[in-house]
């Protein structure tokens, strides 16, 4: 027998956006989600990570999305892709905008099907003009979310530019200076148990140890701090000193 499964997808527009934020949204709700995630811009041909997805997924199986905004770039070609993986019985979850799931239109088309009459003609007439519209609407509402998500974006825009603008007219340094640099209380931490643990500084654990019973961080968080430190050692800013295992 074959488990249905669940995907997550996140994606950003730019290498400088973090995508960290979306896959935890998404594993805070579904822990056991696989996630496909990718940078796709105006000038990328192919979302090779999303294509790779619809090629994996199978009827019964659910795709979940942080945003509506995140499984394609506009209304149109969103409300295509939901319509197409509607169509393979793939259910699809949107955290932020939870009333276009896919389970709501369905319900709404089990709440019909006890229309009958003693035409079966007639029957399958209502039933296929109920579809019709509940496709219409569902398209309407896909649109509507896609609408709210993308003014959302530019009011952030607006509010950043407008903060910047203040703090510029009032003489407040914008940004970091060069070189400067800020490390969260999290990521300080996080590093300090690396050095302390990992077999790569002296420690006694593996990475996949390292993460499933000491880190409370993500992967890619992990890499990039042990990234940090090796480039840290090779500078000569970090001093490595060889432990024993602590019993």
């Amino acid at each position: 027998m074959f488990l249905n499964k669940i995907y997550g997808y996140c994606r950003i527009s730019t290498k400088s956006q973090s995508i960290e934020r979306q896959i935890q949204n998404i594993l805070k709700e579904y822990p056991g989600a696989k996630i496909y995630q990718e940078v796709f811009t105006g000038t990328t041909i192919e979302r090779k990570e999303w294509t790779k997805l619809k090629k994996v997924i199978k009827p019964g199986d659910t795709i979940v999305f942080d945003s509506v905004s995140r499984m394609s770039r506009n209304a149109d070609e969103g409300i295509s892709e939901y319509m197409e993986l509607l169509e393979k019985d793939i259910n699809l979850i949107f955290l932020k905008e939870g009333y276009i799931d896919t389970e709501v239109y369905q319900e709404q088309l089990k709440a019909n099907d006890n229309i009958q009459t003693d035409d079966t003609d007639l029957n399958e007439t209502i039933m296929k003009g109920i579809r019709e519209y509940l496709k219409r609407l569902a398209t309407k509402q896909i649109r509507i979310a896609f609408e709210q998500s993308e003014k959302e974006v530019q009011d952030l825009r607006e509010r950043t530019k407008e903060g910047l603008r203040v703090a510029q007219r009032n003489g407040s340094q914008v940004g970091r200076l060069k070189g400067d640099t800020f490390e969260t209380k999290k990521a300080k931490e996080a590093k300090e148990k690396i050095l302390k643990y990992s077999k790569h500084f002296g420690g006694y654990m593996q990475d996949t140890e390292l993460l499933k019973e000491i880190l409370n961080i993500s992967r890619n968080s992990y890499y990039k701090y042990k990234k940090e430190l090796q480039e840290a050692y090779a500078r000569g800013e970090l001093k490595i000193v060889k432990t024993k295992k602590e019993w």
